[in-house]
């Protein structure tokens, strides 16, 4: 019977990121946790998160902590073009859109930046993914580029533009369903003239 360190490190080894609240769930004292922390044996990669040094942290990690920590949160904007491989760059925070009202936890991991959303624009074209054995909320590829265009101020015209040529050229989405999403954002008529050229492009 391995002793209850071992435990601990046998959990941590089936589970890339540790809360202490995952600990007392398998019967184990979060005391465990903490010594082995201060000890090394274990990192400490934010508050209240707690992972093996060798650990390995796929691209997608921080989008399943993201959501665990903000579960009625959506990804959006940069954070939904780089899932649905819409975008070049690679943001150094997760991008969420919450209800204007709605809490905004403070993390140190995973860094995010919320963006303020209400109505039928926070909860229009929700897809759910499955994402290392957790789902995760996304934007549709159409909503993406929807919002990218209104918040064009936030994250540049240039981006927004690659995102609906890309976007259409993969099949990412219908003129119908951009559209729907464009009207939904009220961004119709900014996006028009865009979207003509693509599609006769």
């Amino acid at each position: 019977m391995p002793n209850k360190r071992e435990q601990v490190l046998e959990l941590m080894r089936k589970k890339t990121l540790m809360q202490p609240k995952d600990v007392v769930a398998a019967g184990l004292p979060r005391e465990y946790l903490y010594q082995m922390a201060h000890e090394g044996l274990i990192n400490k990669v934010g508050r209240g998160l707690y992972q093996l040094p060798n650990a390995d942290i796929s691209e997608w990690n921080g989008y399943v902590e993201a959501q665990r920590r903000v579960p009625n949160g959506v990804f959006c904007l940069l954070s939904a073009l780089v899932f649905h491989n819409l975008t070049t760059q690679s943001p150094h925070e997760h991008w969420v859109a919450i209800a204007n009202n709605a809490w905004r936890p403070k993390l140190n991991y995973p860094p995010i930046r919320y963006i303020s959303m209400s109505g039928t624009s926070l909860h229009e074209a929700i897809e759910i993914h499955r994402v290392e054995g957790a789902d995760i909320r996304v934007y549709s590829a159409a909503k993406t580029v929807a919002d990218c265009f209104k918040y064009r101020n936030r994250i540049g015209l240039d981006v927004a533009i690659e995102a609906l040529k890309d976007g259409w050229q993969a099949r990412k989405f219908t003129m119908d369903e951009l559209w729907h999403c464009a009207q939904v954002c009220r961004v119709a008529n900014v996006i028009r003239p865009y979207a003509e050229s693509v599609a006769h492009n």
